[in-house]
């Protein structure tokens, strides 16, 4: 954030009178930021506390995260869409902030205005869009997946750490009770060594396993479907893609594991302590190059570490799920939501819905006794939210809870799904060095892992 003119000191010199020396410190004062006991204690954030932010994607989940940041004292001083007709809502909320359709036009003539950034477009722009904010020294929120490849959830981890900023992805599960509850417990030893874990989510919900639609229409007068293509290739503009079918492209987004394990893992990636996995495999129904398979199973294989046991890790979606286990009760549902999942440990078996909430104990009566003297709670909870978690971290040079060098690792394991569900590598069991970020058994495979952009697109933007 920038230095508020009342913390500059005034200097006298022997060149200045009286007079404009009281005329001087009269002008610094008007702009000295009042205490914030002045303006009413807590609960009020002082002038120089509040965060000056600017989104790029600002309709849909943007808009969501906007608000959120609004609401927890932050200036929204600029909004960039490539569809002002979907952000519109948005620029009439906040009609003091600049719009834009060009993100990079939006840095470079506000950079002086913007302290943070909110990155919430379709997942092809992610990294582009939030490494270049970084390099202008931007804080930056991402929406989740952090990335669509390996190698740009890598990129986005290293510019965090060069330019010093705070940054969140946008698990907002991962600033919930229930994802530290689990953690707690797995690391109490409740459920005892936990050697397989699977999880699984009723996405997609969107149209997969199709061809590129034949059909060109035409495209609206508020959309600039160039810039919203961005690095991926070109194609003609057809109504399917927006606002939200984009997931289910290869060229846009990632499908339902991309889309909902940033969610569904993240109690497991966390918990188990996972960092690089040294295999991934994967099943599913027939892929191809255009879009996502209906239905896919993914099966990591991570190493021992950190005192925990090698564990393998199961995802299932499109309607696939594990057997169920014999500790849940006959006419007991294995859903608790729409994803799910089950830590199998040597104890017992613990599981929990979407965001790691509700998390239980299995059987249910197991869970009541247990509750009852329950581990003490050893991980800080979060009270602001997950926007308020990122301003507050900025405001006081900490960090948030989802930061880069948490978020990009876990972002790789996701990734790595989908480089299984490719269509030239489902069946086989690629082994992977997670340091040389390279799959080391298939040469071809590695083909995924790295950025592949359109001219005029890189991450040096």
């Amino acid at each position: 954030m920038k230095e508020s003119v009342g913390s500059k000191k005034v200097k006298r010199n022997s060149n200045l009178s009286r007079r404009d020396f009281v005329g001087a410190a009269a002008a610094v004062a008007a702009f000295t930021v009042v205490p914030r006991s002045v303006l009413g204690g807590a609960g009020n954030t002082a002038p120089s506390d509040k965060v000056n932010v600017a989104a790029i994607g600002a309709g849909g989940m943007g808009a969501g995260n906007t608000n959120a940041c609004a609401d927890a004292g932050a200036n929204i001083v600029a909004l960039c869409d490539v569809d002002w007709n979907r952000a519109g809502g948005q620029f009439k909320k906040y009609p003091n902030a600049k719009p834009y359709k060009s993100f990079v036009e939006m840095l470079d003539k506000e950079g002086k205005n913007i302290d943070a950034v909110i990155v919430a477009t379709p997942d092809h722009m992610h990294a582009i869009a939030s490494i270049a904010a970084m390099r202008r020294g931007k804080h930056v929120y991402c929406q989740k997946p952090l990335t669509r490849l390996v190698s740009e959830a890598r990129a986005m981890t290293e510019a965090a750490r060069k330019f010093k900023v705070v940054t969140q992805m946008g698990n907002q599960g991962h600033s919930g009770g229930g994802v530290r509850d689990i953690c707690e417990w797995i690391w109490a030893g409740v459920i005892g060594e936990v050697k397989e874990i699977h999880a699984w989510t009723n996405r997609p919900v969107w149209p997969q396993g199709i061809g590129r639609p034949t059909e060109v229409h035409e495209i609206p007068s508020t959309l600039d479907w160039n810039l919203w293509l961005g690095p991926a290739p070109e194609r003609p503009y057809n109504k399917i893609y927006l606002p939200f079918n984009w997931r289910g492209w290869w060229d846009f987004g990632g499908g339902a594991l991309a889309d909902m394990a940033c969610h569904v893992l993240d109690p497991v990636f966390w918990a188990m302590k996972l960092k690089y996995p040294v295999s991934v495999e994967a099943s599913c129904t027939p892929v191809n190059d255009e879009t996502f398979p209906l239905a896919s199973m993914v099966h990591y294989e991570y190493p021992a570490r950190e005192g925990m046991p090698a564990v393998k890790v199961h995802w299932y979606d499109g309607g696939l799920k594990p057997q169920r286990p014999d500790l849940l009760e006959v006419g007991r549902p294995l859903d608790q939501e729409s994803s799910n999942v089950l830590f199998i440990g040597s104890k017992g078996v613990l599981r929990c819905g979407e965001y790691g909430g509700g998390p239980q104990l299995l059987p249910y009566e197991r869970h009541r006794e247990f509750m009852k003297n329950r581990p003490p709670q050893t991980l800080k909870r979060i009270t602001t939210g997950h926007e308020g978690n990122w301003l507050e971290a900025i405001r006081t040079g900490g960090q948030a809870t989802s930061h880069f060098d948490y978020a990009g690792p876990f972002t790789e394991m996701v990734t790595m799904g989908n480089l299984a569900i490719r269509p030239e590598n489902v069946g086989k069991k690629l082994l992977w060095d997670g340091e040389a970020m390279r799959v080391t058994n298939d040469e071809k495979a590695n083909d995924f892992v790295q950025m592949h952009y359109r001219d005029g697109w890189s991450l040096e933007m």
